[in-house]
């Protein structure tokens, strides 16, 4: 088996002679979040890459403060090891052209001790095309779409942008939503005009908004 993965900015190749040896070799380079990872197979690696409908080289975006310069190629990759599927690629790619674009300032809050996370509202008819939940457990399991778009973006940030706990990334408690944070809005069941219409874009533009959420639940002293 065969693996294209990123630590230090470099294409790295490893030959695995099963799915578990894959695995835990992922770990082992730090490529994961904590839990298991997809093993990123060429093939499968290029199947994101294709849906990109982009070539594997083209620059996304870069963390300047960490000089690094993340690609499709990048992008593919960990998409792949969070789960997602390759239709899944043009949010991500989207998602993290908006987080890299100056005036996010990924690197300060993302490197904080306050540990704030990165939140993805996905706007416009792609949120439906790709299954991505609005409804009932909308924060919590169960849905494809949010765990692993969310997981994906969070994988970018420590494979790519060098966000890793304790090392860049300061924060103190952490919390779960720095696993994963991505929704849609219930446009269905609501009488208010969307985030995005909200922001002057169209009903029917795909529109991604990213932004750095604090904490959203309290921890009472006994």
């Amino acid at each position: 088996m065969q693996n294209v993965g990123e630590t230090t900015g470099e294409t790295t190749i490893v030959q695995w002679d099963s799915a578990l040896e894959a695995i835990e070799r992922c770990y082992e380079l730090g490529w994961t979040d904590g839990l298991p990872v997809v093993p990123p197979t060429v093939d499968r690696v290029n199947q994101f890459i294709e849906a990109s409908k982009r070539a594997s080289s083209d620059l996304v975006g870069q963390i300047p403060e960490r000089r690094r310069d993340i690609t499709v190629g990048k992008v593919a990759a960990n998409a792949a090891m969070a789960g997602c599927l390759p239709e899944y690629m043009p949010v991500l790619l989207a998602a993290v052209e908006a987080m890299l674009d100056p005036v996010f300032n990924l690197v300060g809050p993302s490197s904080s001790m306050g540990g704030s996370a990165i939140l993805s509202i996905v706007n416009g008819p792609v949120a439906k095309e790709i299954g991505l939940n609005s409804r009932n457990n909308l924060f919590g399991p169960g849905n494809r779409a949010n765990a692993t778009i969310g997981r994906a973006i969070r994988l970018i940030l420590m494979n790519l942008g060098a966000g890793i706990p304790g090392v860049s990334s300061m924060t103190i408690f952490g919390m779960p939503s720095r696993f994963t944070y991505c929704l849609t809005e219930n446009m269905e069941d609501h009488p208010w005009e969307s985030l995005s219409v909200s922001k002057g874009y169209s009903g029917d533009e795909n529109v991604i908004t990213m932004a750095m959420v604090a904490a959203n639940t309290t921890v009472k002293p006994p």
